[in-house]
């Protein structure tokens, strides 16, 4: 049977948030140029010949996007931060804190309520 952990809702708040954000940083990544910074494109098939390694030109990033990946990343900064350091930890060591970490990372069995 799973461990059930019970946590305390800023903290499964912030995880949560860090999730939402990281799939937000995740989907504008899919969007955007594959360089930040305006390169050319290539072709090169000779690290593994049958296959053509090769890229578009990339215009780079606009100023909005340049700026939209950075506090979407900051925002992802601050919140493993919150969750890292939060007081909640300190009552527990070794293997249960990992256990519990993992627990409320992959949200498994984590009861409502607030929990603390």
């Amino acid at each position: 049977m799973a461990d059930d952990y019970t946590f305390p809702g800023d903290l499964r708040d912030a995880q949560a948030r860090l999730h939402e954000v990281r799939a937000e940083y995740g989907a504008l990544c899919r969007e955007l140029p594959w360089s930040a910074a305006p390169l050319p494109g290539w072709e090169d098939d000779r690290r593994h010949p049958g296959y053509r390694s090769s890229r578009p030109d990339s215009p780079g990033y606009t100023p909005d996007q340049a700026a939209e990946v950075d506090r979407l990343h900051a925002q992802m900064l601050d919140l493993a931060q919150l969750i890292v350091t939060h007081k909640h930890w300190k009552g527990l060591s070794g293997p249960t804190l990992v256990k519990a970490r993992t627990a409320l990372k992959h949200g498994a069995a984590i009861p409502a309520g607030d929990g603390g």
